[in-house]
């Protein structure tokens, strides 16, 4: 076995010499660069993931600082915007995959994927499905029925953990927990997971990408930014004066 980075490539040997895995070629697609239009796309829409999701984790960090030196009423304010953030991210996101599943149903040679490695994850909620997901990688045949089932699993994944935020931000704003320390290490727990995530979804849309034929690029282009219009807008806790 041999590693690559974040990514863990296996190449096997046979008659003829060593043969690439398909997880090695997971690894090949996110190290190759993508041909120019689709490059471009790549970063647009990845730009605009990490702007989001940096704007997000500054938010969290400095709640996280200011609950440390007692400023509780401007910590909540951060919870807020944190929460926000996120909850916009993870519409793009998972408009994302949706838009990649119904875009893949038309074409004939889909990506190969790595299953969700557990290990990579903190909280009881991603770490499941990562065990999920791996198992049926390992059962599903082909490489189509493993990338609809890897998408499918990190859009819901990116729903519950977003749910999980809100509803802890909320407690967190509205003095409603009986143990706040325990809600503010959970709102960091589900940010590293949802980071996790995000990195792979990332992947999978590069991967997407190189087998997408050059002149379907536009349309998913167009049915990525109707769904991202398209995305209800989440409404910001009320904030409480009580402590937290």
């Amino acid at each position: 076995m041999v590693y690559f980075g974040s990514f863990w490539g296996v190449i096997v040997f046979g008659g003829n010499g060593p043969k690439v895995s398909a997880l090695q070629k997971v690894t090949d697609d996110w190290l190759t660069a993508l041909p120019r239009e689709k490059a471009k796309y790549f970063d647009r829409v990845v730009g605009h993931w990490e702007c989001t999701y940096a704007m997000m984790s500054i938010a969290l960090d400095d709640a996280l600082s200011l609950r440390t030196r007692g400023e509780l009423v401007c910590a909540r304010q951060q919870v807020s915007i944190a929460n926000a953030l996120l909850g916009r991210l993870a519409e793009s996101l998972t408009s994302s995959c949706d838009a990649l599943r119904a875009r893949a149903r038309r074409i004939v040679s889909l990506p190969n994927v790595k299953p969700l490695k557990p290990a990579f994850f903190r909280g009881n909620t991603a770490q499941s499905a990562a065990s999920w997901n791996a198992i049926l990688h390992h059962v599903l045949f082909g490489s189509r029925s493993r990338f609809f089932h890897k998408v499918r699993i990190l859009s819901e994944t990116l729903t519950h953990l977003t749910r999980e935020f809100d509803e802890t931000a909320v407690d967190i704003s509205k003095g409603l927990s009986v143990q706040p320390s325990d809600c503010w290490a959970h709102l960091d727990l589900l940010h590293y997971d949802f980071n996790t995530c995000l990195r792979e979804t990332e992947v999978v849309l590069k991967s997407f990408l190189r087998v997408l034929p050059a002149d379907q690029l536009a349309s998913l282009s167009n049915e990525l930014d109707a769904l991202a219009h398209s995305a209800p807008v989440r409404v910001r806790a009320r904030l409480s004066s009580a402590s937290a």
